[in-house]
């Protein structure tokens, strides 16, 4: 069935999951903090709206964009790597007034297994949260602050270290020597994988729920770092040895296992 859908935030993942929304027939609106972005998502059947949360407001016609939504799917990363101690939680909360005054019925957040932090062995979605960094942490209380919300139902999605497309972190491990992660587990998942599970969540109206988002495949850090650099002709990556203790963790993901004849393996083609 046809939605009207908001993807706030169109990125590296936003863009093609709103194009491929469009594909599938929803009217989709897409959200860019660049106006010169607007004649790309205009090329893709995406109405294209400037916006941007900051600690004070929104800035644009955040009314105009979630106007007549069904589904507001919030693809916005933290940045604060960028923006040092800046707050997340009061960006998204000044979202959340805008869109209590919606009529929006169905928030999906895009979060990240970073909110596990130091949690170790195999973690699933009903594994407690342990975020040890700041964007962890802050991603946590804004996991919270949704679901607690009774104005909308709300489904989080934590998404493992994504690849895809121009991003793998080959690229920049590639030659590097002295590194000191390689027994520790791979928590990946591609980009293709990522827009698979949005749109089965969105089909099947799985509402009110968190699902991790990690293709089933784990081995080590130095094993699988090592093919990648040998399948794109590269210095492969090199790893030393330690003693100190390896810290793992196996992200389940139970939509994967759930909907594994439908979704892809492109992390291993």
């Amino acid at each position: 069935m046809s939605k009207t859908i908001g993807v706030l935030g169109c990125g590296w993942l936003g863009q093609p999951l709103a194009q491929s929304l469009v594909l599938k027939g929803h009217q989709v609106k897409g959200s860019t903090t660049s106006t010169d972005k607007f004649k790309v998502l205009e090329n893709l059947g995406i109405s294209p709206y400037h916006i941007k949360l900051t600690e004070e407001k929104v800035e644009g016609n955040i009314t105009s964009f979630l106007q007549e939504l069904e589904v507001l799917i919030v693809n916005i990363p933290p940045g604060l790597r960028k923006t040092g101690n800046g707050s997340f939680i009061k960006r998204i909360e000044m979202l959340l007034r805008h869109v209590e005054d919606s009529k929006i019925d169905n928030v999906l957040f895009v979060s990240s297994t970073s909110v596990y932090g130091a949690v170790e062995g195999d973690i699933t979605e009903e594994t407690n949260p342990n975020p040890i960094t700041n964007s962890g942490k802050q991603l946590a209380q804004i996991e919270k602050l949704l679901l607690a919300n009774k104005r909308f139902d709300t489904t989080i999605i934590r998404f493992g270290g994504l690849i895809g497309p121009n991003r793998h972190p080959i690229n920049h491990l590639a030659g590097r020597t002295g590194l000191t992660n390689g027994c520790e587990l791979i928590n990946l998942i591609h980009l293709d994988d990522c827009i698979l599970m949005i749109e089965t969540i969105l089909n099947e109206a799985y509402w009110g729920s968190i699902f991790n988002g990690v293709y089933p495949y784990h081995p080590t850090k130095k094993d699988y770092y090592t093919r990648e650099a040998e399948k794109r002709g590269l210095d492969a990556p090199q790893f030393i040895k330690t003693e100190q203790t390896i810290f793992k963790k196996t992200i389940k993901s139970h939509l994967f296992y759930v909907k594994s004849h439908q979704l892809l393996t492109t992390i291993v083609s």
